[in-house]
């Protein structure tokens, strides 16, 4: 029986010539990846371990993003533990405040993962390299502490959803859409400790940016991983950001999956989770009258440049609704510079929106955008849980930059047609 492209992956990783779904592995790391919130966990897991140092001082990456800029004090005494620990271990890729990003977006701008690799992070949207043809996935603060240690971690090696990508999105359509209508489509356990596999022509219809949208999201659908072929696109990707070595793996013929979707593209319409759960989809026609009080576009979902450039296409010359609070975040410090190169933060001020540095903050209800009770916001982040975004008696949507820009604008959820764009 043939493999996957995460069975390869595991398999070459593992020493072995193959692996099954199922079959339990000890596999070599290429990256282990640690935020504010999750690293100190491990920091203190490696101390009880009696561990002195890191594997591969070249291959951890901290990234301290969720509550920074510090918050208040318990989020500054995280990111002391941090800080302090990538100064002992000397760790090479450690991003202080100033020079950090959202991690997701951050460690592929930076080159740090390329096709092929295997990585492993103490945050559950780690899955999000699957864009690059690596296999990636979240992982606790313990198996933090372990890979750190030991450059190695134990996989059960997954089943796997095949995903074949057909036609061209409409305008407006992102990946964001793309990965909300399969979620919608599957469920939010639907791929339950599976690979989601992305295959097929429609894929060369979808930027990096989409892609990473859509990688980042496998977790919402219960994924283990999202992975995508390699293409041109992704290879350019990986030249223009990375001097690493790559290696591509495809899925063999007879590869073995446990279902098989065909995803026409072209009839995706922009589309808005309602809460409180991933699942709970609507296209933009059937969402009827929805006012908001918060928008947010950011995050490690939708915080690239990409995101940005249709975000401001949509504000330019238009005001932010009174009574609609509108935050932007970039996703990275470059990102953020491209935009005060492009005019785009003009753009968003000039529309009353507040910019923000790169954090991950409202995102998990952490700072930078808390809600009260009764509000509402349209958010271009990953997840609309009860009480995700600030009091268990708000509610969050989560919608593609386009309708998030729109809807701030409206003061309702609305898209870009309602705008007459």
């Amino acid at each position: 029986m043939g493999m996957t492209m995460t069975q390869k992956i595991l398999a070459k990783h593992a020493g072995l010539e193959s692996v099954e779904a199922g079959q339990l592995i000890m596999a070599d790391l290429d990256l282990v990846l640690g935020n504010d919130v999750t690293a100190p966990v491990a920091i203190g897991e490696m101390e009880k371990m009696n561990v002195d140092c890191v594997f591969c001082k070249d291959k951890i990456a901290l990234v301290p993003d969720h509550f920074t800029p510090n918050k208040d004090i318990k989020s500054a005494e995280l990111y002391k533990t941090v800080k302090d620990f990538a100064n002992a271990q000397e760790i090479t890729n450690y991003f202080e405040t100033g020079r950090v990003g959202i991690e997701h977006a951050l460690l592929p701008e930076k080159g740090l993962v390329v096709a092929g690799d295997v990585v492993i992070g103490a945050d559950s949207h780690t899955c999000t390299y699957g864009a690059l043809g690596a296999f990636s996935t979240g992982v606790g603060s313990t198996d933090m502490a372990a890979g750190m240690a030991t450059g190695q971690a134990w996989f059960k090696v997954p089943e796997a959803i095949k995903f074949n990508l057909i036609g061209k999105p409409q305008k407006w359509v992102s990946g964001k859409d793309v990965i909300l209508h399969i979620i919608g489509m599957i469920g939010v356990d639907g791929a339950r400790y599976q690979s989601m596999e992305f295959v097929g022509d429609g894929v060369n219809e979808l930027s990096m940016d989409d892609r990473f949208a859509m990688a980042n999201m496998a977790i919402e659908a219960g994924g283990k991983n999202g992975i995508f072929i390699v293409d041109d696109k992704t290879i350019e990707y990986m030249k223009e950001h990375s001097d690493k070595e790559y290696e591509i793996y495809e899925p063999d013929e007879d590869a073995e999956y446990v279902a098989e979707y065909d995803i026409d593209l072209s009839t995706i319409k922009p589309t808005v989770s309602f809460p409180h759960l991933p699942e709970n989809t609507r296209t933009i026609d059937d969402v009827g009258e929805v006012k908001i009080d918060q928008v947010v576009i950011g995050s490690c979902t939708n915080g690239r440049i990409e995101d940005m450039r249709i975000a401001a296409s949509i504000l330019k010359d238009k005001k932010v609704k009174d009574g609609v609070r509108c935050i932007v975040f970039p996703a990275t410090q470059e990102v953020y510079m491209q935009c005060i190169e492009e005019g785009i933060l003009k753009t968003f001020i000039e529309a009353g929106c507040a910019v923000s540095t790169p954090t991950c903050g409202p995102c998990l209800g952490g700072h930078m955008g808390i809600l009260a009770k009764g509000e509402k916001a349209v958010a271009t982040t990953n997840r609309n849980f009860v009480g995700r975004m600030g009091d268990p008696e708000s509610e969050v949507y989560l919608a593609s930059p386009a309708v998030a820009a729109s809807s701030a604008v409206t003061g309702q959820i609305s898209g870009p047609n309602e705008l007459g764009l």
